[in-house]
């Protein structure tokens, strides 16, 4: 491929799911992500993004976190506006004790049988 055209060319291919497993400011792996998906998106790549473990930190909102130069939650809030589907894994918002009222918005409960859908439905899938 004509390194010159990486940067402009849309792909044709399946759904990419995103997998998030960390905290998103314990690390910039979660940022990395996001900017990873938001460039899929852009490309009009098919993408889902499921939040695990402590990555469902990441769709708390009310979050400020004086010290990065990104918002995770703001990240989230664009993409699922722009219509990816974010879902975060209810058993662990409910063991970090995480309210339905206290996700960005756009940002949905979602389960393991959910979260299996996806890994069958995806042609890819990438773990942060």
């Amino acid at each position: 491929m004509d390194p010159a055209l990486a940067a402009t060319e849309v792909y044709d291919c399946g759904m990419i799911l995103l997998i998030f497993n960390d905290s998103p400011y314990g690390s910039q792996r979660t940022f990395n992500g996001l900017r990873v998906a938001a460039e899929l998106s852009r490309k009009n790549s098919p993408i889902a993004i499921f939040l695990l473990g402590d990555g469902v930190t990441a769709g708390v909102k009310r979050q400020n976190p004086s010290d990065v130069a990104y918002n995770a939650q703001e990240m989230l809030r664009v993409l699922a506006g722009n219509g990816v589907p974010v879902a975060a894994c209810t058993t662990c918002l409910q063991a970090r004790g995480i309210a339905d009222e206290a996700l960005v918005s756009g940002v949905q409960r979602g389960t393991l049988d959910g979260l299996t859908n996806l890994i069958q439905d995806a042609e890819k899938i990438l773990s942060f």
